[in-house]
Order: C-alpha cells, then sequence, then structure tokens
C-alpha cells in the first residue's frame, strides 16, 4: 500500500497569518490534534499541533528559565521562546519545514517516519503542494477495513489447511518439520513439539488470521533444548 492509498484528502488547513484562536476552534471542532498550515497556492509551511501550544503564557506554563542558564543560552533563545508563549499568528508558533511523503511513498514507509519522529501525522504533497494527510486515525481506518474485506477461502477444510501452510512458509521462526495442522469444521488443531515457547502463541496468531477459521485447538508440545523436558498447552496438567 501507498500513503495516497489511506490519506486523507481534501485536507482541512489554516494559514500561516491565522490566529491560533482559528487553529484551535478548527481542533475541537473537528476532533484533530493538528492541521497543516498551507499559503495562498496551498504550498505546505508548516504544521501546527497541540504540541505547539502546550507552552502559553495565558496558560500560566511558559518555561520558566534561571538566570544562569537564560546567560548560557543566549538571549535569542529567550526572545524565541517569548515568540512561542506569546505568539498571536500560526506562523509565530508553528513547526515549519514539517517531515512529508509524496503520494506514492511506501505505506511502510510512512509508519517507520511516524515512529522515529514520534508524530501522529504526515502530509502528503506534490511538486511542494498539499494534497493529503496520513494519519495515525487514517492508519486504524485502513485496518478496520482490512479486516473486514477478509473473505473465507473457497471451499472447504483443505483450503483452510493450505492457506495457513502458506502463511507459515513464509516465516523463518516455524518449526515446519515438527508441527501438524489438522483442520475439521473449520476447527483448526495444532500439534507436534516447539523449542521455543512463544512459538506457540505465533502459530496460534496465524492460525486465527485465517478467514474461515472458528477455533484454534493447542496440542503443542514444547520442548526445552537444554533440559530435555517437554511441556503441553498451558492449562493442561500430565
Amino acid at each position: 500500500m501507498k500513503a495516497s492509498d489511506v490519506m486523507t484528502s481534501p485536507v482541512k488547513t489554516v494559514g500561516p497569518r491565522d490566529t491560533i484562536r482559528t487553529a484551535i476552534e478548527t481542533m475541537l471542532c473537528g476532533h484533530m490534534s493538528g492541521l497543516p498550515v498551507a499559503d495562498g497556492e496551498g504550498r505546505l509551511v508548516g504544521v501546527i499541533s497541540e504540541g505547539d501550544l502546550l507552552r502559553r503564557t495565558e496558560l500560566g506554563t511558559e518555561k520558566q528559565h534561571s538566570r544562569w542558564l537564560e546567560f548560557l543560552v543566549g538571549p535569542g533563545r529567550s526572545a524565541s521562546d517569548y515568540v512561542q508563549t506569546h505568539g498571536r499568528y500560526i506562523e509565530e508558533v508553528m513547526t515549519a519545514d514539517p517531515i512529508v511523503v509524496e503520494a506514492d511513498t511506501p505505506l511502510e514507509e510512512v509508519v517507520g517516519i511516524m515512529e522515529r519522529r514520534r508524530i501522529k501525522r504526515v502530509p502528503v504533497v506534490r511538486d511542494g503542494v498539499l494534497i493529503g494527510i496520513v494519519t495515525r486515525s487514517d492508519l486504524l481506518a485502513s485496518l478496520l477495513a482490512a479486516e473486514k474485506a477478509m473473505v473465507a477461502p473457497a471451499g472447504n477444510d483443505a483450503a483452510i489447511r493450505t492457506a495457513i501452510l502458506a502463511e507459515l512458509q513464509k516465516k523463518a521462526w516455524v518449526p515446519s518439520v515438527s508441527i501438524r495442522i489438522e483442520v475439521l469444521d473449520g476447527a483448526v488443531t495444532l500439534s507436534g513439539t516447539i523449542l521455543d515457547e512463544r512459538e506457540r502463541d505465533a502459530l496460534r496468531v496465524a492460525a486465527e488470521n485465517v478467514a474461515g477459521v472458528k477455533a484454534v485447538h493447542d496440542e503443542l508440545v514444547w520442548v526445552d533444548p537444554y533440559s530435555g523436558a517437554d511441556f503441553g498447552p498451558p492449562g493442561i496438567i500430565e
């Protein structure tokens, strides 16, 4: 998937010379935590978010620096902080030069950017013009759509078993030679041996994610490779 597949478009924006009151009212009315800032030609010039408005003189939350710290950071930094906490216009408090992506940017890359930068939204641009935005909510909506679109394999239990095996064959951690998979009326039974207890949950999840599976029965036996002791599924006492 690409950014264009999940982005919200058109995008609600504010202008750099709009007041912060306009931004706050827009965010509250739209239940948004941030907004792109675009100029009159639609070019992205910044982003304003809740984080940009946390330190405000109206709230009494502006940073208080000691005299010696103000001396160390210099008057320029203190002056910049003053603008951030007292500025009335969006261009004075917004985050300029935000991280952006193109419409054809792979979704995996978009999510990676959001994780590394710890941001909740990534604007999507074409030739510098804002055409959309990908937010965490957009990702959740796409995930829900994918869940609803899951369709059971056509046919019968054999088709379900084939789908499970196809998924497991992609994963290097699967102990394929020591496990067995049986399907009866949509109920999957996992049996055989595993050498790491964590493989138990992963195998169960792989089976549960195949459409058409009604239940998963765990009969796997964990063999500790160091002691040779074996343990059945949790809750089963032998």
